[in-house]
């Protein structure tokens, strides 16, 4: 398994309809992307977050699966469509057991 994991902080006018549009996207990146076996957005609940905010886990069959993920049109509109709003991204890929 390969793991793709974020936190972010975005500015203060990203509000309810900004993070309802980020959901969609990850509805369509469960729908449209082959090999993602988890994805979600969520607001990061620790004390300790440093003032990221949100994070995305991304869980994929494989590297493979997570650089075609990367590539992928809806992921590329997401990032874009994130981006207005992102003030800070901490980014971690991994593979499970290395």
């Amino acid at each position: 398994m390969f793991h793709h994991i974020l936190l972010m902080s975005f500015a203060p006018d990203a509000g309810p309809d900004f993070f309802a549009t980020a959901q969609g996207y990850v509805a369509r990146i469960k729908a449209e992307c082959s090999g993602v076996e988890g994805y979600f957005l969520s607001e990061n609940l620790a004390s300790r977050s440093d003032g990221l905010t949100h994070g995305i886990v991304g869980v994929f069959a494989s590297s493979v699966a997570h650089d075609a993920y990367q590539a992928s049109p809806v992921h590329q509109e997401m990032k874009a469509f994130m981006a207005t709003k992102m003030v800070r991204v901490v980014v971690l890929d991994t593979e499970q057991g290395a």
